[in-house]
């Protein structure tokens, strides 16, 4: 049974059946328990479901209690790498439960991956590979140890089917994942009611949205509230965007249908992390013109909320809402600059001074191509690890005059008084990385031998970092 803590919602069921399907999971061979997260269980108030139960909620999905009794497949539409595709929806997830996080009282979504055909699912199975689940959760909890705002991976079971696939070796295991994430109301969920001329959902979605996630914004007239609205969603998206760019994060598949109007990073297909600066990086092999290339994600993301904005024209003024969408620019500015902060432990000083700082080691990484997060690594507390920088791999380019601003610009910052320099993390040579090669090598003895030790130690690994960069409490 869940804790006393635990608060069930059924929040998204109250806009009615327009916005979703109710559906029935898949029914599985097996269920075998790969992954749980227990620190967001807690949060939740689920930490003391046994494994058993466990697996009827997050296997079989028996409703927990208090919420729905049945999954909600969530209607939307969205632009695939610009093109315009109606035919979307939850194709093989759904809405499962929603409950409360007993920290801060936020609602939260348990969404699925893999669970099951929907009237969506356009004759895919869907189904999802067991490595496209640990790919997920390897993405999650690097991003949050990173200091991104991500959904997290919640459950992952094995699930006993052979699926074939086209980018893996087939026939490939199978598996059903659950994140948790505040919610899953998309770009694309606009477009579809503009698509369908439901203006009447229109207003109701945004209303809804706006007493659910983002009370402070609500304005009495309807054009004064879609443009606060828009307004809300272009910084909460430009702060993702900035905090990707931080952690040299590539989404890969950034299409409307991807982007969650409160602004949490979530569905990790083709993602990758850079080995070095590199604009042009891309994650997805589909993606041939670099669409959503590394240095293109502020972009691609702008032109998504334009299309959120195009959405509520039928009930506001255009004028107005074309004022909300400049609030993206300067939030990503500031946002990145507090997230470059962030990562190296220090206390910010006046925008301008942050906003150098950024600057000059972006400069730095750019024309040097040092290695991206061992950078961050050496030089996390400012100059106060000048001396550890100094035994690093890299330690001929701090030497070199490319690094000469940045240096200089980091002595008129101080380290936030909470982090840990003696922390056992900073004991080693090198960080904590997820690079393409990694992930296909912590893959490769689950695939071979059914062997989840390099994983595990993996996700130790993490969140030993977490720990010392202070995210483990986030």
């Amino acid at each position: 049974m869940p804790s006393p803590a635990y608060r069930p919602s059924i929040s998204h069921q109250s806009l009615g059946p327009d916005f979703y399907d109710t559906v029935a999971p898949a029914r599985f061979p097996t269920h075998r328990l790969r992954y749980r997260n227990q620190r967001w269980a807690e949060r939740t108030g689920l930490g003391s479901l046994t494994d058993e139960a466990w697996l009827r909620h997050f296997g079989l999905f028996n409703p927990l209690p208090g919420s729905f009794q049945e999954p909600l497949a969530l209607r939307y539409h969205g632009h695939q790498f610009r093109t315009y595709n109606p035919y979307l929806g939850d194709g093989r997830g759904f809405l499962f439960a929603q409950l409360h996080d007993t920290q801060n009282g936020k609602l939260l979504d348990l969404g699925t991956k893999g669970s099951g055909q929907t009237p969506w699912s356009r004759h895919a199975d869907g189904r999802l590979t067991l490595k496209g689940g640990v790919r997920e959760i390897l993405a999650t909890e690097m991003l949050e140890a990173l200091g991104v705002d991500t959904s997290k991976s919640f459950s992952l079971i094995e699930t006993g089917e052979e699926l074939e696939r086209g980018d893996e070796p087939s026939p490939t295991r199978s598996s059903v994942l659950v994140r948790l994430s505040h919610s899953h109301i998309r770009i694309g969920t606009f477009q579809r009611l503009l698509y369908l001329g439901e203006t009447g959902n229109i207003s109701k979605l945004l209303d809804y949205t706006i007493t659910t996630y983002m009370p402070e914004i609500w304005r009495d007239n309807v054009t004064d509230r879609a443009a606060a609205f828009v307004e809300e969603v272009s910084r909460r998206v430009a702060c993702m965007g900035a905090q990707w760019m931080a952690a040299g994060f590539v989404h890969g598949v950034l299409n409307t249908d991807n982007i969650n109007v409160t602004g949490e990073s979530f569905d990790y297909g083709p993602w990758r992390f850079l080995p070095t600066y590199d604009p042009a990086f891309t994650a997805a092999y589909f993606d041939e013109t670099g669409l959503y290339a590394f240095g293109r994600q502020p972009d691609a993301l702008l032109w998504n909320l334009f299309r959120l904005a195009e959405c509520l024209l039928p009930i506001a003024d255009q004028s107005s809402l074309e004022a909300s969408l400049r609030a993206f620019e300067p939030a990503l500015h500031e946002e990145f600059a507090s997230a470059i902060l962030r990562r190296l432990g220090l206390q910010p000083r006046t925008p301008e001074l942050n906003g150098s700082l950024a600057g000059h080691l972006w400069a730095f990484l750019h024309r040097t191509k040092a290695p991206f997060e061992q950078t961050f690594f050496d030089w996390f507390g400012g100059i106060a690890s000048a001396e550890r920088a100094e035994r690093s791999p890299s330690s001929s380019l701090y030497a070199d005059a490319a690094f000469q601003p940045f240096r200089t610009a980091v002595e008129e910052f101080q380290p936030r008084p909470e982090i840990r320099p003696s922390h056992a993390y900073f004991a080693r040579e090198t960080p904590c990385t997820m690079l393409i090669d990694e992930v296909e090598a912590l893959w490769e003895p689950i695939a071979q031998r059914d062997d989840w030790s390099a994983f595990s130690s993996k996700l130790a690994d993490i969140r030993q970092m977490a720990e010392a960069y202070g995210q483990s409490d986030a």
